[in-house]
């Protein structure tokens, strides 16, 4: 096993950061720890690399107990937000720093070095200095200089965080690929959904210290352990049970709210003796999809994600009368309600 976290909390002062956490993590696995602001996945992270000490729980790497370990002795690449390479070295020195430090010879340090700039997709750039560079060379400079060492396990803290939409995702891509090709155990913290969807193998989604759901992405979304995951992870409209749209489907006071995703929102512009009226409050053109934000005659308001090719069948304008009933929606127990 990669990584296990057994029973692990944290606290700074009064505040709980990690919870009595236990997590296993594959070798060689692209692991996603997803959650909101303040929800321990940054601490985790830094408790997993030896940046933070646990107040109670262990902490092993490759089998081995390493809660007590020196961030150096870990072994262990750390990537942060904000790229944290030296602006007085060249991206060829950047990335041969741990080398030298660590006295490895100097043809050694030469041959990895220029791997890591073509393994990077950055040959012919070692000369430069990061100010010379775009958001995502720099980034991907500070990768290249945490596998520079050939660690056993790569953490990346919001890695794409303080780059552009476009860039974002083209290094999302890139990680991606990187990845299948080196297979290092590799942890990334995000409070972005679909990067956790798009780049990992599996996702532990976290909320106030605790983890709420470890699965596939597909898992994390079609079957949602709790209400926060659910309303967390992808679009959702959250409604009263009593809404007229789920008329006679059974849910009651033991589920208060109730969720259904855009995508299972169907919509008609006939009745047929199951659906319920709406009237078009708003349509929205995302480009590959079409957004309807319907008003049902209750007053609650519901968003349907519909595909071009439907739209287009349907003919929908502003202010027309539709007709609408849930494909599919779950609810939850009343503890697990937002």
């Amino acid at each position: 096993m990669g990584i296990v976290v057994e029973n692990v909390s944290k606290h700074f002062g009064s505040f709980q950061a990690v919870d009595q956490v236990d997590l296993e993590i594959k070798t060689g696995s692209l692991v996603a720890l997803l959650g909101p602001s303040g929800s321990g996945k940054s601490t985790l992270l830094r408790l997993i690399a030896g940046l933070e000490m646990p107040d109670a729980g262990r902490i092993l790497l490759t089998g081995r107990d390493a809660t007590h370990e020196s961030v150096q002795d870990r072994n262990i690449g750390f990537v942060f937000q904000h790229y944290a390479l030296f602006k007085h070295l060249t991206v060829r020195k950047n990335i041969a720093f741990g080398l030298e430090i660590r006295k490895t010879p100097k043809n050694r340090v030469k041959a990895r070095v220029e791997e890591l700039l073509e393994l990077v997709q950055m040959s012919g750039m070692g000369d430069r200095y990061p100010s010379q560079l775009s958001g995502g060379q720099r980034q991907r400079v500070a990768l290249a200089r945490s596998l520079a060492v050939e660690p056993k396990v790569l953490l990346l803290d919001e890695p794409f965080g303080a780059l552009d939409a476009k860039v974002r995702k083209d290094l999302r891509a890139w990680l991606r690929r990187l990845h299948d090709e080196v297979h290092v155990t590799t942890v990334f913290v995000t409070h972005d959904q679909e990067e956790a969807m798009e780049v990992a193998d599996e996702i532990v989604v976290m909320n106030k210290g605790r983890v709420e759901q470890i699965g596939t992405p597909a898992e994390i979304y079609d079957n949602p352990a709790s209400a926060f995951v659910m309303s967390f992870i992808g679009p959702v409209n959250v409604l009263p049970s009593d809404s007229h749209i789920f008329q006679g489907n059974g849910f009651d006071s033991a589920h208060p709210n109730v969720f259904l995703r855009p995508q299972d929102v169907l919509v008609d512009t006939q009745p047929n003796g199951t659906t319920v009226p709406a009237r078009v409050s708003r349509l929205i053109h995302l480009g590959w999809e079409i957004q309807a934000e319907l008003t049902l005659d209750d007053g609650q308001v519901v968003t349907a994600h519909l595909t071009r090719d439907r739209y287009d069948e349907l003919n929908l304008a502003p202010q027309q009368r539709v007709y609408v009933k849930p494909k599919e929606a779950k609810a939850f127990p009343l503890h697990y309600s937002i």
